[in-house]
């Protein structure tokens, strides 16, 4: 039975239990939110999520792999008409963690201990990994130590998308401070 008003029938339940778990976690922290809410927020008895996932930590790979695969197009495409393919995409990676702070806290944070049970979820993550490493190789690529620079770039990237979801650089305007950490030297 049903827990709201709208009929059962979906033409995609896990699609839709997708889109409902990603609009809670955008509402608050992904460990908050049970799979019992979001069948109650599609429209189905909670029993039904089990038919799509197995218990929610299956749930929250599928949308931390979604996110990585928008993540991975926001990123190529920051890079197609950029000049500076490190910096297109340092300001890319940045404007989606403050477009999306939860599902970015899912993608990257603890909510999904054992991330190796999820061949999808690692695959998303190593495409979208990809391309970052590419445009980061792209400025010293035949630096004896290009894999290591990359790395410090990609904490530095990271860490200020942290800091300005963390509320510790109030004041100051993400896209400018994306900038200046991504200019090249």
């Amino acid at each position: 039975m049903s827990t709201s008003n709208k009929p059962y029938h979906h033409g995609d339940l896990r699609s839709t239990l997708l889109e409902v778990a990603d609009q809670l976690i955008d509402e608050g922290d992904a460990g908050a939110f049970s799979l019992r809410e979001v069948a109650r927020r599609a429209g189905v008895s909670a029993p039904a999520t089990y038919r799509h996932f197995r218990d929610k930590e299956a749930l929250l790979a599928a949308v931390a792999g979604k996110g990585f695969d928008d993540f991975g197009r926001a990123l190529s495409e920051a890079v197609a008409a950029a000049d500076d393919p490190l910096a297109a995409m340092g300001q890319a990676y940045v404007r989606f963690a403050v477009a999306r702070p939860g599902r970015f806290r899912l993608m990257y944070g603890p909510a999904i201990a054992e991330r190796g049970r999820y061949p999808e979820l690692q695959a998303a993550w190593i495409a979208a990994s990809e391309s970052l490493r590419a445009a980061l190789m792209s400025r010293s690529p035949s630096a004896p130590d290009a894999a290591v620079t990359s790395l410090k770039l990609w904490c530095m990237v990271h860490g200020l998308a942290q800091l300005i979801l963390d509320g510790m650089l109030p004041g100051y305007d993400p896209e400018v401070l994306a900038r200046a950490i991504t200019a090249a030297p």
